[in-house]
């Protein structure tokens, strides 16, 4: 059966507007080897922007797939950049070409904190499920998942010289864990509310902690060692790595067993100016600068101080000190005592400076540069990202801005769209700035400031714009200079609506005085110059009974519809202004409507969240439908056909066939409510804008739209939803603890296990195929032609079934091949097992082989171990396994050999320093002239 009606696909084409969401920190990252300090990567929604900040320009796009990004990390060596999402998964993207080639899935909700180890090896996540998991990034895969608090994670360091690790909760404790044996060893209940960041000072013998109050707290870390004498018991021996303040009682902990390992004592605290709760808190790289701000526009900089210069202050403090105590002596005239100077926090760490953002400050980095410069970004919440520089060896350092990224995008939400009539250009306006877009490039072409705009359109013409405001004016601006011709009072509350009239003569306003007024185009002389400007000029006045939300003009002239707040829409005659219907139905006010281009159908859309699609001819009501979650914010008609798009709170965008009252398709991409739309004269393209600051543009496909196979897709993608949020398998044996395996169960690992299942018995199938094969030629005594070969293996290239089994293996993505084999039912493994060994005997990815036989033994232990008929193959396993991986260590090790042996040969020959340890040795050459240098001057 042919199509009888073709629907034509709308894509996702680009995001724009935004220049940094909220949701997501700000990180300074290196571009391709570039200045460090002039490129920053900021979250967009589902994708990353990287902005050089010199230019004002977006350099990168990191592109995502459908979740909001969450978190954002740069590695230590500036190549990759670590991006986490409200789904809990985790990403890896390259710097270098954008792409992402590692994705870890391991938690169930936003991810909310990520750190890399000084290597860069692995990877620490924390998440709103309270888990803490820490990934492998070599091995590409999840190591183990802590659990233990009991709130969303705020902070998860990494200790650089132990194998330890910090945590902070929202549950007010704060965690220590031995990831040697993924054990928590100590909790730290020194607060007595959430704490929302935490950061390493002084080479990491300090820890410095902010809650919801305006202290920042201090704590110093001593690490307890056992002393190992020869023949004698081991002794714990305490190492004061920095001087205990035991004057505050309030935060004594229980020196129990749990300090085995280190212990933290309360070195007193810093106060804030800010009285609310610490949002974000950073360190630069060397941890001697601590930035820090609350809810507000404040950024506090304060200085670690080096233990040099923490005495010299003490010396002055001493100096000072001793003269106050000469003089009281003298006027006294008693015997001098030596007076007596405490050390105390305030003196090792000094605020530096405060700098004032031009709004609140949502997200803090800091950046160390060369001669004591420091680099600041700074994410703002109105849309903004600001940049300073301060030099932090100035006695009274002030902060200068550097860059601020505004152009593109608005401060606050857009609240109308305007397409002109050539379909080139977009205009958004929101509550201070109206700007005019290109649609093919997106880029602002010009940026007017303006009062509070609710509805806008393109005056014929397309060289000037009207808008209509929150204060019941008229703005018209001309858009070749970007000035505002003229300012009309048009109604006395909000205009809440804006139509043009289909002779292009005029156009007709409603607003929240009770009125629809009826306006036209005049050009009047201006007085400045010469030149003759537009205007408009009222005409008529409707007056109503209630409020007006919406109105439109039918395209014929003939009618005029408008919506009112008492839920009913009224239907006048144009000319004459006589009423001709009432169209009642709505539980809630309608906020949108639209008539068809022959002006036969009339939509509406309401709070009540449903769309009523009505004749004009005698106003019947033809089809109610449930269209959206919540409020239906927009609604306008294709032109030249019968299909319209919805816009709604819940964050979905809609189109409809108002003949067969059917959904055609959902466009989803928005991750806040939705506020309204504009479509395209030609009807190709479509823009969006949003609660989360992003304007989208959508382009009409040449890809039909078959509407059976659109709703099999929803229900696939529904079921796939539940396989995903179903129970997670369970390892047979393993007791719940504070360790848990790094993976989750995924709609990938569940496909990954079947495709495993299915090579599997494409395997079992050929060999009872070959089998057969022998014994028909056994009983006809003569050989038969082979049987034809599967041809799944003939499109992997004639492949053996057992190589293919490991070429499907082999594809499972590294991360998820745990609990892909997790999930794999026991029938199957027998027959893997043999597979395995026979792999290992010919030296085929002996690493990977080895990582699977583990992990099935482990978890099948039980089962495998009372299987008589597998005795063997794990006897044969046992054997093969430690030669075949004793023999890949000595190929690796007698390589690593001959690499330093070549290393050292180009080093003698050229005198060439390699990469990686120039940078090390220039620093010991340093120190070492540092030191001779002190030497000559003491001599001297």
């Amino acid at each position: 059966m042919g199509l009888t009606k073709q629907y034509l696909r709308y894509a996702p084409s680009a995001v724009f507007g935004v220049i940094g969401s909220q949701k997501a920190n700000i990180a300074y990252v290196t571009l391709r080897g570039g200045e460090r300090g002039r490129y920053v990567a900021v979250a967009a929604c589902e994708h990353v922007f990287v902005w050089d900040v010199r230019k004002g320009e977006k350099v990168l796009i990191l592109q995502g797939q459908k979740h909001e990004v969450s978190f954002l990390c740069p590695s230590p060596d500036g190549v990759h950049v670590a991006v986490g999402y409200e789904d809990g998964a985790v990403r890896i993207f390259s710097l270098l070409n954008g792409e992402s080639s590692v994705a870890f899935n391991g938690h169930k909700t936003a991810v909310t904190v990520m750190n890399y180890d000084a290597l860069g090896a692995r990877l620490v996540t924390g998440s709103k499920d309270t888990d803490v998991i820490v990934w492998d990034i070599i091995n590409e895969c999840g190591l183990y998942r802590l659990r233990g608090h009991k709130d969303a994670i705020t902070q998860a360091l990494f200790l650089k010289n132990k194998n330890l690790m910090v945590t902070s909760s929202k549950d007010s404790f704060v965690k220590w864990w031995d990831l040697d044996t993924q054990h928590c060893f100590k909790t730290m209940v020194g607060h007595r509310s959430e704490v929302w960041a935490l950061a390493l000072l002084k080479q990491e013998k300090r820890l410095l902690t902010g809650s919801a109050d305006s202290e920042l707290r201090a704590w110093d870390i001593a690490a307890l060692e056992e002393d190992k004498t020869e023949g004698g018991p081991k002794v714990k021996k305490g190492k004061t790595l920095l001087e205990e303040d035991e004057d505050d009682e309030e935060e004594k902990e229980d020196e129990s067993l749990d300090e085995r390992i280190l212990s933290c004592k309360k070195a007193g605290s810093i106060l804030r100016e800010a009285r609310d709760r610490v949002v974000s808190m950073t360190t630069d790289s060397r941890a001697r600068v601590v930035a820090c701000h609350g809810n507000d526009s404040v950024l506090e900089l304060f200085t670690v101080l080096t233990e040099e210069e923490v005495q010299r202050k003490m010396t002055k403090k001493m100096k000072k000190a001793r003269k106050k105590a000469a003089k009281a002596q003298e006027e006294a005239g008693g015997a001098a005592a030596e007076p007596v100077v405490e050390r105390t926090l305030k003196d090792e760490i000094v605020r530096l400076t405060n700098i004032k953002a031009s709004a609140k400050i949502r997200w803090a980095d800091c950046l160390s540069g060369a001669g004591g410069e420091l680099k600041v970004a700074l994410l703002l919440q109105n849309n903004t990202v600001e940049t300073y520089s301060l030099k932090t060896s100035d006695e009274n350092p002030s902060a200068n801005k550097t860059a601020r990224l505004t152009l593109g995008g608005h401060r606050t939400d857009v609240r109308t769209l305007a397409f002109s009539s050539d379909n080139l250009a977009v205009l958004s306006a929101s509550g201070d700035t109206v700007k005019v877009w290109n649609r093919s490039t997106l880029q602002v072409i010009r940026t007017m400031t303006c009062e509070y705009a609710l509805c806008s359109l393109f005056v014929p013409g397309d060289r000037q714009i009207i808008l209509g405001t929150k204060s019941g004016k008229l703005q018209i601006f001309e858009l070749a200079s970007g000035s505002l011709l003229e300012t009309s009072d048009a109604h006395d509350g909000a205009v809440w609506s804006l139509c043009l009239a289909p002779d292009q003569r005029g156009i007709v306003t409603g607003g929240a005085d009770k009125t629809v007024k009826f306006w036209e185009f005049e050009l009047i002389k201006d007085q400045s110059s010469a030149q003759k400007r537009l205007a408009v000029k009222h005409v008529r006045t409707l007056q109503l009974e209630d409020d007006v939300l919406c109105v439109r003009f039918s395209p014929d002239h003939r009618l005029l519809a408008a919506s009112l707040l008492d839920c009913t829409v009224k239907i006048f005659h144009s000319d004459t202004l006589k009423f001709f219907l009432s169209l009642y139905g709505h539980k809630l006010p309608v906020l949108c409507l639209d008539i068809s281009h022959d002006s036969t159908l009339i939509a509406t859309g309401s709070a009540d969240r449903n769309v009523k699609i009505w004749g004009l001819d005698f106003g019947d009501c033809h089809r109610s439908l449930f269209a959206h979650d919540d409020s239906v914010m927009f609604l306008q008609f294709v032109p030249k056909t019968h299909l319209f798009f919805t816009a709604g709170k819940d964050r979905k965008i809609k189109q409809w066939d108002a003949d067969k009252f059917e959904l055609v398709q959902t466009l989803e991409g928005h991750h806040r409510e939705v506020w309204c739309l504009a479509i395209s004269p030609n009807g190709d393209h479509l823009v969006s804008a949003s609660h989360d600051k992003s304007l989208r543009l959508w382009e009409r496909t040449r890809e039909p739209i078959i509407l059976e196979e659109e709703r099999e897709m929803e229900r696939e993608a529904e079921f796939e939803e539940s396989v995903a949020k179903g129970d997670a398998p369970v390892v047979p044996g393993e007791v719940e603890g504070e360790a848990a395996p790094a993976a989750k169960k995924t709609v990938e690992t569940v496909k990954a296990a079947e495709r495993i299942m299915e090579a599997l018995e494409l395997h079992r199938e050929e060999l009872r195929k070959m089998e057969e094969h022998k014994y028909a030629c056994e009983g006809a005594g003569k050989q038969l032609p082979p049987p034809k070969p599967n041809p799944v293996l003939v499109a992997f290239g004639n492949v053996s079934p057992a190589r293919y089994v490991l070429d499907v293996i082999k594809a499972v993505r590294s991360s998820e091949l745990e609990v892909s084999l997790l999930v794999l039912p026991f029938p199957y493994v027998p027959e893997l097992l043999q597979l395995f060994s026979s792999y290992i005997h010919q030296g085929l990815e002996v690493e990977l082989v080895c990582r699977c036989l583990f992990f099935l033994l482990k978890i099948h232990f039980g089962q495998i171990t009372s299987n008589q008929m597998l005795l063997s193959v794990i006897d044969d396993l046992h054997s093969v396994t430690v030669s075949k991986v004793c023999e890949i260590r000595d190929v690796m090790g007698f390589n690593s050999a001959a690499l330093q042996f070549l290393q050292r040969q180009i080093e003698s020959q050229e005198n060439v320093t390699f990469f990686a340890e120039a940078t090390g040795r220039l620093e010991e050459k340093k120190k070492r002239r540092r030191k001779r240098e002190r030497a000559v001057l003491t001599i001297a």
